[in-house]
């Protein structure tokens, strides 16, 4: 059992109470991040006179020798190492000698692992930041192309109003740009280096936090060394926010479940984003839909478990925080798969716009629009409301629609009605006159979309690089 501490112990660790307390099983994806802080680290202390120039070439070509052996397969992260620093701290020991036990001068487990989280987790904002921008680049695309394609707007699950398959998409551009604004907000506040906090209190050694902060690129050191070893608040908002994200994809999940049913028919998903049945052949499933919607609960569930973990752990590190990372890894990658499988599924839909403009028309998704005809002719809408709903009434007793009734059926409800009334509730004319910028009207959904073109060609000016 590689272990970096022992010297207090006069008997080994029991083995089940070792691989109950080792780590290494899911922190070695963590490997790149510990030798990228550790390279820094003695690079900072040989500029601080702590190490020679010598000692720290030694141990930076022996750290970059065990990154490349372990990127080509040459060198496996052993089970029989504790964690992922006592892995890379005995194979630079092995490789260079006596050099590499001076690699730990100056740092505690605590604070290197501390900071090793950071570092990936940092990575993991902008990776899921540059899916969630191909993921609006794709709605975008579809709302260019589908500003006059006409469907039934909905609350409660019931037609409302007509609107248009770019208005409904612009709906989610909203939600996932403001998922983007959190990740950028999280990546400012998360980005200071808590490496030199030690175990909880500093170090005597004369370290200069300020200059490994600027060689990992962060914006500075943290300012207190129990809080900077203690801290998971970032890791809580990265999940917190991708849980957001989740609820975001589930909900537009169940819209493309509904969708794509056959009660519906308003979408065809591509064959290569579904799935079949074993036993019934004209099944074709919106699978991955689905297991977006499923999946959520799976991220969920990482932000409810470190919330749970932390709240009553007293200052500083307990060995509970180590549990910040099996679940918040899965976490991280459910999420990016559920982005980009999500993207890929609409980028490749195809629309029944016929079909989706039938189903508006057939909702009595212009009751409103003919309500207001008759307010324009001078009637109080509070008549003309119930007005319309006796229309309605008429319309389902006969099995038809406000726009194709005659003149006559709609004289014998009101004698207001004129020739202009089927001008007036047709879908183009009640979208076009919803004007106020938010709405779907054909010329305020195009400066929308001028706006949403110019904010995707702004490149994300992250705060390090």
């Amino acid at each position: 059992m590689a272990q970096l501490w022992g010297g207090r112990f006069t008997k080994e660790t029991d083995q089940k109470v070792y691989e109950f307390n080792a780590s290494i099983g899911f922190d070695k994806r963590l490997y790149r991040q510990d030798i990228e802080g550790s390279i820094a680290h003695v690079t900072m202390l040989a500029k601080q006179g702590i190490l020679t120039v010598e000692e720290k070439a030694a141990i930076i070509d022996g750290l970059n020798s065990i990154l490349a052996d372990v990127e080509n397969g040459k060198l496996v992260i052993d089970y029989k190492y504790e964690d992922i620093h006592s892995f890379v701290e005995a194979n630079l020991i092995d490789r260079i000698g006596d050099a590499g036990k001076k690699l730990h001068t100056g740092r505690s487990r605590n604070d290197q692992v501390a900071l090793d989280m950071r570092l990936y987790t940092r990575l993991q904002v902008k990776e899921v930041d540059e899916l969630l921008k191909e993921l609006l680049e794709v709605i975008l695309n579809t709302m260019e192309e589908n500003v006059e394609t006409y469907m039934p707007g909905f609350t409660h699950l019931q037609k409302a109003q007509p609107t248009t398959l770019a208005h409904h998409y612009g709906a989610y551009f909203e939600m996932f740009k403001r998922d983007r604004l959190r990740m950028y907000d999280i990546f400012k506040r998360m980005n200071y280096c808590p490496l030199g906090a030690g175990a909880l209190a500093g170090t005597t050694y004369p370290l200069d936090r300020d200059y490994t902060a600027q060689l990992l690129g962060f914006d500075g050191p943290t300012l207190n060394s129990m809080d900077s070893v203690a801290d998971r608040d970032y890791l809580i908002e990265f999940l917190s926010a991708l849980s957001t994200v989740m609820m975001h994809l589930s909900r537009f999940s169940e819209e493309v479940i509904i969708w794509n049913s056959n009660e519906y028919q308003f979408v065809e998903i591509d064959d290569a984003f579904s799935t079949g049945s074993s036993i019934m052949p004209q099944k074709k499933n919106p699978d991955i839909a689905e297991l977006v919607r499923g999946k959520t609960g799976r991220v969920y569930g990482a932000l409810v478990s470190l919330l749970t973990t932390m709240k009553g752990l007293p200052l500083a590190y307990n060995k509970d925080m180590q549990e910040d990372k099996e679940m918040a890894f899965d976490a991280f990658d459910t999420a990016k798969d559920c982005i980009s499988l999500f993207t890929g599924m609409l980028a490749t839909m195809k629309f029944r716009k016929e079909r989706m403009a039938t189903s508006a028309m057939n909702g009595f998704t212009n009751a409103t629009d003919a309500a207001d005809y008759l307010v324009n002719k001078g009637m109080p809408f509070r008549d003309a409301h119930g007005v319309i709903g006796r229309l309605v009434l008429y319309c389902i007793e006969k099995n038809t629609s406000i726009d194709a009734l005659s003149l006559e059926e709609l004289q014998s409800i009101s004698d207001m009605f004129e020739e202009d009334i089927f001008d007036a509730v047709s879908l183009k004319t009640c979208v076009e006159k919803r004007l106020t910028l938010g709405a779907p009207g054909p010329d305020v959904m195009q400066q929308v979309i001028a706006l949403h073109k110019e904010y995707l060609a702004t490149e994300q000016i992250w705060l390090a690089e």
